[in-house]
């Protein structure tokens, strides 16, 4: 005879009827107890006379749904992440099944699968991590002789506010704070590179991304700039304060200007009217913090997944596919904030902002090195001569146009070759070319060597960056 095994309210419900019928006892009582009416009784009652104690058993058990999926459904999901996609988190694997599988599946299901074969999400959280470690040490007998007290570590929960960071209200409007940061990772190919990211507070936006092999000044210009063009200027960014945007080397011989990082891009944004704070605190700019997060799990897999192994490619595709998609998907409608951007600038004042700027002084030669170069000042292709140890102020604008401000007055700079390119005694005098007039845009307060003096002793001396 086969054993009948109850479960707790079945065996419950088969205790109180076998008492009932077999005492005769009161069914009001009995329906009280099993919280049923008379005739649910009385049905529990003709049951137990007809089938005993196997009556009780719940008609579905071991029956499958009629929704149930096939084994080798779930096997070819397990062998695809395995191949094609690990490395996904789950949900993103999910989303990718129903986009180029016609896979579709709920992300419930994707997850059991996956669990039940030892495959865990690569974003897997703490907590999860730590009752599955638990579980995996009860199933191994390391547990046994342990007290409760033991394996729960007490703790007290409450901290104080100055190591605590509350969560805060976003900003009302669009474009009031923009959130950037730069992330080092193996993006693509077998060499890191940098992700530079700005992204919009309140909505969540993504206003600019570039990639770079460093997270250098030109990558945070080329984010700039898009914002620029994009969206117009906004009102103040938000970024952290490490070396590469605060850089003082200690060694004085070796400071140079160009590489002051912060003073730089904190003088551009002065030009442009918009605030800059700095904070090295990461929690204080949890958004870029988070969204740094998602690009890492979900861009990763998608450069792999497309064979993108350049980063021309990797810009393209983040650029003209990746943000498109990400903002879709995870970002509000910031056509339904108040925007606060003011209007988009021309394209020469933002080439011409968007410049690094280097003091230099003009050497007995009357030239001017800059990167490992000579170069000299031409006004109207007629070059000009100045005292030696005379101040000057070399701007390199975005587009890579070299400038130079002398005496509140600019200058075209020009390469000074170390060699000539012909010689009169022994080649053939080439064809005289007539050199365009090169544009020279009009002296502004950016140029003045006086004002970025004071504007690079504010941001170190005073944390004055914008």
């Amino acid at each position: 005879m086969r054993k009948v095994i109850l479960r707790m309210n079945e065996l419950e419900k088969y205790k109180v009827i076998k008492e009932l019928v077999d005492h005769e006892g009161n069914k009001n009582r009995a329906a009280l107890k099993l919280n049923l009416s008379i005739r649910q009784i009385n049905r529990l009652i003709k049951i137990y006379r007809e089938k005993g104690k196997s009556g009780f058993v719940h008609g579905n058990r071991s029956r499958k749904p009629a929704k149930t999926l096939d084994k080798s459904f779930s096997d070819n999901i397990i062998l695809l992440y395995r191949n094609k996609y690990q490395g996904f988190n789950l949900k993103h694997f999910q989303e990718y099944l129903a986009e180029e599988e016609n896979i579709n599946v709920s992300y419930s299901f994707v997850y059991t699968t996956l669990m039940n074969v030892g495959i865990t999400s690569p974003r897997i959280r703490k907590n999860t991590k730590r009752r599955l470690a638990k579980e995996r040490l009860e199933k191994e007998h390391k547990l046994e002789n342990k007290t409760e007290e033991e394996i729960e570590v007490i703790v007290n929960h409450e901290i104080s506010l100055e190591d605590s960071h509350p969560r805060g209200e976003k900003p009302k409007y669009f474009g009031e704070v923009i959130e950037m940061d730069g992330s080092n990772h193996l993006w693509f190919g077998t060499r890191k590179a940098c992700l530079h990211l700005a992204a919009d507070e309140a909505t969540n936006t993504i206003v600019g991304a570039y990639f770079d092999w460093q997270e250098t000044l030109n990558g945070y210009y080329h984010v700039f700039k898009k914002i620029l063009e994009n969206y117009g200027i906004p009102a103040k960014f938000k970024t952290d304060n490490r070396t590469v945007f605060n850089y003082l080397s200690l060694n004085k011989d070796k400071r140079t200007s160009d590489k002051d990082v912060l003073t730089q891009f904190g003088y551009a944004c002065k030009q442009f009217g918009v605030a800059l704070e700095t904070t090295s605190v990461s929690q204080a700019k949890g958004l870029i913090e988070r969204d740094n997060g998602t690009f890492q799990d979900r861009l990763v897999s998608e450069l792999r997944l497309n064979n993108i192994t350049t980063i021309d490619e990797a810009n393209r595709y983040l650029l003209e596919v990746f943000v498109p998609k990400f903002n879709a998907k995870f970002a509000l409608d910031c056509k339904k904030f108040q925007s606060v951007y003011e209007t988009s600038p021309n394209s020469d004042k933002i080439n011409y902002t968007l410049a690094v700027l280097s003091p230099r002084k003009i050497d007995n030669g009357n030239a001017i090195k800059y990167k490992n170069q000579y170069y000299q000042p031409y006004e109207n292709n007629i070059l000009k001569c100045f005292k030696p140890k005379t101040q000057c102020l070399v701007i390199n604008a975005f587009n890579g146009e070299l400038l130079v401000t002398i005496d509140d007055k600019i200058y075209e700079l020009r390469k000074l070759e170390s060699h000539k390119k012909y010689s009169p005694e022994f080649d053939a005098m080439p064809m005289p070319i007539k050199e365009k007039q090169k544009y020279i845009p009009p002296m502004t307060h950016p140029w003045r060597l006086t004002s970025f003096k004071i504007q690079m002793k504010k941001a170190h001396n005073q944390r004055i960056y914008a």
